[in-house]
């Protein structure tokens, strides 16, 4: 899994739907994800940390969450499945852990508001990730490259041993 961080809302130029991106520590890969508008409006006021004069539904899940001595642990958004992805809240309380299921779009506005991770697995990122830094991708490509051609068999034995025993 590879924590990412809540970029920003965009809108997709061509539909006008909003659109959470998450990115990875590095910036080098941003994961896009298709939300509605509520979802959007819900994110946003966590972003800019605005608090409504009466909790709306995030935040009463959130006012929930503390009453009952809970602590959000953190967020998964574990599958992609035509194009639908699926997360999952792990909600802690003393000793007992839950998995409960949920939108990303809600469960990225609960993480904003109680500072949770929010985790992607990696087959998620494999297949609807888009890289944001493509310079650095292909720097990083090239000197992979290199180092393959460059590569001799006795370096491996000096590093490595002959593998007999």
């Amino acid at each position: 899994m590879i924590e990412m961080k809540v970029a920003g809302i965009a809108l997709d130029a061509i539909t006008r739907s909003p659109i959470v991106l998450l990115k990875d520590a590095s910036d080098r890969r941003a994961l896009p994800i298709y939300i509605g508008q509520e979802q959007a409006r819900a994110i946003m006021s966590a972003l800019e940390n605005q608090k409504p004069p009466r909790p709306l539904t995030h935040d009463l899940l959130v006012n929930i969450l503390e009453a009952w001595n809970m602590t959000l642990e953190r967020v998964i958004i574990h599958s992609l499945q035509k194009d639908t992805f699926y997360a999952v809240l792990i909600l802690k309380q003393g000793e007992i852990k839950k998995e409960i299921d949920a939108r990303p779009s809600d469960a990225i506005a609960v993480a904003l508001r109680t500072n949770t991770p929010i985790w992607v697995m990696e087959e998620v990122i494999a297949d609807a990730s888009i890289p944001v830094d493509r310079d650095a991708d292909e720097a990083e490509q090239q000197a992979f490259r290199e180092f393959i051609s460059n590569l001799r068999p006795e370096d491996l034995i000096k590093r490595f041993g002959n593998g007999e025993s």
